[in-house]
C-alpha cells in the first residue's frame, strides 16, 4: 500500500489516501463528495541532490563503499583466463 495525496478542485481541501500503487491513477472522491479531485505530485518522489542520512542513536554511521581497485580482475577477459 502506498500513501497518495489528492486535491478537490471544488472546496480546495487535501487529502491522502492508502491504495496499491496500481490504483495510484484511479479516480477518487474528497471526503465531503466532490468528484473533481487531482493527484498531487509527492515531495518524495522529487529530487535534487540528495541528503546524507543522520545515524540513530546508538548506531554507528554506515561506512561509505570504496571505489574498485584499478587493474584487471572481475569477468573472464578481464582476469586474464581468455586464451
Amino acid at each position: 500500500m502506498a500513501v497518495y495525496e489528492f486535491r478537490c478542485r471544488e472546496c480546495g481541501s487535501t487529502f491522502e489516501v492508502n491504495r496499491p500503487m496500481q490504483q495510484a491513477s484511479d479516480p477518487v472522491d474528497c471526503p465531503d463528495g466532490h468528484a473533481d479531485t487531482v493527484k498531487l505530485l509527492s515531495a518524495v518522489g522529487l529530487g535534487g541532490k540528495a541528503r546524507t542520512a543522520q545515524p540513530a542513536a546508538g548506531r554507528a554511521p554506515m561506512p561509505r563503499p570504496q571505489a574498485a581497485p584499478p587493474g584487471g580482475g572481475g569477468g573472464c577477459c578481464g582476469g586474464g583466463c581468455c586464451g
